[in-house]
């Protein structure tokens, strides 16, 4: 079944069972009555019902327009009786799949503060003029009301190379195609 040969109540159904994957998962009920109703089969019902629901999540998570939704799936070569429909099942539902995937992605660590310390070992028993030194740091994290602490510890030559790298990713975020990323993720 192509999907440009389809008909309203078709895309209404896949619709409503894009939504419904999102809600609450796998329905293989719901896939085999809608392939018995539309006269197609069950695997024809499912890659359908995915193909919507990827075009369903990924608009909502970057919030696109109305016009950029219509100029993604014009390319698709669909009718425009059925890109009609397919805009209209996205402005319907954007927002609810939009707080569906908020409240499944993963809550990270935020944080809290920073304890630092440099340590010197300036001599051992074997060694007496050695100079090593350790930067250790406790990171506090804030993560779903608690509060963890992490101790790490590292030389100064691999600090420095950190701070370049986080530097140059600060950098990065500056280009212009980072800005455009950006923008189109909020």
């Amino acid at each position: 079944m192509a999907l440009n040969c389809v008909c309203k109540v078709a895309v209404g159904e896949l619709g409503r069972l894009a939504v419904e994957l999102l809600r609450r998962g796998a329905a293989a009920r719901a896939c085999e009555a809608a392939a018995r109703r539309l006269n197609v089969g069950v695997d024809t019902i499912q890659r359908g019902v995915e193909g919507l629901t990827y075009l369903l999540t990924e608009s909502s998570k970057l919030m696109i327009s109305e016009i950029d939704f219509q100029d993604s799936i014009h390319v698709l070569g669909f009718s425009d009786e059925l890109n009609k429909l397919l805009l209209q099942l996205y402005l319907d539902n954007r927002k609810e799949i939009r707080s569906i995937l908020s409240e499944l992605a993963p809550k990270l660590p935020s944080y809290h503060n920073l304890e630092w310390r440099l340590d010197v070992q300036l001599a051992s028993r074997s060694l007496r003029q050695q100079i090593k030194p350790a930067v250790t740091m406790k990171l506090h994290l804030n993560q779903n009301e608690d509060q963890i602490a992490q101790v790490l510890q590292t030389d100064p030559s691999t600090l420095l190379h950190l701070i370049q790298q986080l530097e140059q990713a600060l950098g990065e975020m500056k280009t212009n195609h980072c800005r455009r990323i950006v923008r189109n993720m909020k």
